[in-house]
């Protein structure tokens, strides 16, 4: 497993994450994944699935483990954000996670939100903390109210949707940009541009997708509630995209690419 490292904190490239995935369908695919090589699991407090998540992980080593969680939105106060997270951690089973994120930047500040964030770190709930589907500005903002390293901005990232801006901004602040929606809801497994050049590497576009996303840098997230199909995911750091190959993949980019983007949670991300 490949890792990446940002402000202290050391991240394998690629995870596995367990978004509208049931506690049984989680209970039945981290047994495989484990066995593949995965280490590194997100969940977020909105999935339900934390438990589930906890439970499969028991018998693994802890401290081979990276874990992730994410407070959602409605406990965004200062009576539910810290009670909340030890909420989770009851339910994921452990005394703390690797890294702690807001999940949607909403309408709190962000000032508030990070204030919470290092009170949780400051309390032994979680190594490192970072945000998700922030904008470049409210990532600068964070990283200028934070006493602690922001760590990682949590965002959608695949072949239809431009992310080079926020990628300059990580670049510039030091900050590693975690990658979900990889597959593009499916589109890219599909793809026939990406199975050109997965058929040229003798793998899968979606070995290609995953590929593409950990070479630029970024933490990738993949997904499966399929035992059968998770080696497969894992299975990507034997070959190595060409800059041809990159540069192919990221002109797929298209102005309507974004795909998740909820009313009244979603920042506007030209900011």
């Amino acid at each position: 497993m490949h890792h990446l490292t940002a402000h202290g904190a050391r991240i394998p490239a690629l995870g596995f994450g367990v978004f509208r995935m049931t506690d049984a369908e989680v209970e039945a695919v981290i047994p495989a994944a484990l066995e593949a090589g995965f280490r590194h699991f997100d969940t977020a407090q909105i999935y339900g699935n934390e438990a589930g998540l906890g439970r499969a992980l028991a018998g693994a080593n802890r401290d081979d483990l990276f874990l992730t969680t994410k407070v959602w939105v409605e406990n965004y106060s200062d009576a539910r954000f810290l009670a909340s997270v030890d909420e989770s951690l009851d339910k994921l089973g452990v005394a703390q996670v690797d890294l702690l994120l807001v999940h949607w930047p909403g309408s709190v500040p962000v000032e508030q939100q990070v204030e919470w964030l290092n009170a949780a770190q400051a309390a032994g709930m979680t190594r490192h903390i970072g945000v998700s589907n922030y904008n470049r500005s409210q990532l600068r903002a964070a990283i200028a109210a934070s006493a602690a390293p922001i760590v990682t901005n949590q965002i959608e990232m695949h072949p239809y949707l431009d992310q080079s801006a926020m990628a300059a901004l990580a670049r510039e602040t030091g900050t590693l940009l975690t990658g979900y929606y990889g597959m593009a809801d499916g589109a890219v497994p599909k793809d026939p541009a990406i199975g050109e050049i997965a058929a040229r590497h003798g793998k899968t576009a979606a070995q290609v997708g995953l590929r593409w996303l950990v070479q630029q840098g970024a933490v990738a997230l993949s997904k499966t509630a399929k035992p059968a199909r998770v080696a497969e995911n894992f299975d990507i750091f034997d070959f190595a995209l060409t800059e041809a190959d990159m540069a192919a993949i990221s002109g797929l980019a298209r102005k309507d690419g974004r795909l998740v983007g909820p009313e009244g949670l979603a920042p506007d991300w030209a900011a």
